[in-house]
């Protein structure tokens, strides 16, 4: 039964909503999410507590509003922040929904900015708790597919397509752990930064598994025009970069894993507007590394990287994000 007014909820306080929402997040996200979840569910609280707002029950559909304005005045805010805030503050308000926090159709009056154009190509990102999501669907549903395979190779390391459609079965030392990546502009496959960008990655056992499952059980006997046997083969030969799009797009968006989409098209050959192209896994996966501290160097060397570079254009940890992982450095000092 919906609840129409403050008689029909439990009496509840922000900052006790938000902990149990987070403890909630808990049980199904990794602890970055749910640290990114509480950063920026802190303003809301702060904002409450600044107007006297002391039980979850009052609020209104012009207080979200209110806060809405208060802060994008406050950060200063771009359109992708606002929009990453502004849909946190959307799942919270659904979840309080359920709980009989505020009034379940609530979280529908938020209103969270769009972004269309160059902006979003620049900024957008694949975000870690989406990245779970689809790795434990494929696990579930499609283990050591070339879907899974691929997926799992753009965002452990956070290649570009280039790189991942360059490996061959030589290149992956199950062993040691880690893929050799190699300038071969001679048989077929280049790096961006050519020479340069030749390295070895080391990967996770989990994904060392995975891809000895893949080729094992699941990889095609094809080979590619030069007589090379590719780790990611096609029907004829090695997997094209139109097909590593279309397959990226395809995992990437909601309906994929059965949650509503309510841009998509009936179409299959459409382009779903939730999904995201390979370079967005990278913007994610880099921006997930150091969320975890792991440090710009060594994910710059990683992922092939300046300094510079992943600060101006891959780094998306929010401010609040990196004032957290500043202060746990001093502290350890």
């Amino acid at each position: 039964m919906t609840a129409n007014n403050p008689s029909d909820l439990e009496p509840i306080q922000p900052r006790a909503a938000q902990e149990l929402y987070l403890e909630h997040k808990g049980n199904q996200c990794s602890d970055t999410t749910v640290r990114s979840h509480k950063y920026r569910l802190n303003y809301f609280v702060e904002w409450c507590d600044e107007n006297d707002i002391d039980n979850m029950n009052d609020l209104s559909g012009r207080n979200i509003h209110e806060f809405r304005l208060w802060r994008k005045s406050d950060g200063d805010l771009n359109k992708i922040s606002m929009q990453t805030q502004m849909s946190t503050l959307r799942v919270f308000l659904n979840w309080c929904g359920t709980i009989e926090a505020v009034d379940p159709d609530l979280y529908s009056k938020v209103l969270v900015p769009e972004v269309r154009g160059e902006e979003e190509q620049r900024d957008v990102l694949l975000d870690a708790e989406h990245a779970e999501e689809i790795l434990q669907y494929l696990t579930k549903y499609h283990y050591a597919s070339r879907e899974h395979t691929l997926f799992a190779l753009l965002w452990e390391t956070g290649m570009r397509i280039g790189a991942v459609r360059s490996l061959d079965l030589r290149d992956v030392d199950r062993e040691d752990r880690c893929l050799k990546l190699a300038h071969r502009p001679d048989e077929g496959t280049t790096l961006k930064n050519g020479q340069s960008g030749e390295r070895l990655v080391a990967i996770s056992s989990e994904l060392a598994d995975l891809l000895e499952d893949y080729i094992e059980n699941t990889r095609s006997e094809i080979t590619d025009d030069h007589s090379r046997d590719p780790l990611l083969p096609g029907k004829t030969g090695r997997l094209s970069r139109s097909t590593i799009r279309r397959i990226v797009y395809e995992i990437t968006a909601p309906c994929y894993l059965d949650k509503e989409c309510p841009g998509c098209k009936d179409s299959r050959d459409a382009k779903c507007p939730e999904a995201v192209n390979p370079h967005a896994i990278r913007r994610g996966s880099i921006t997930h590394f150091l969320t975890q501290d792991v440090p710009v160097e060594v994910v710059g060397d990683r992922m092939d990287v300046s300094r510079k570079v992943l600060e101006k254009h891959y780094d998306r940890r929010p401010a609040e994000v990196k004032l957290e992982q500043r202060r746990r450095y001093l502290d350890n000092i």
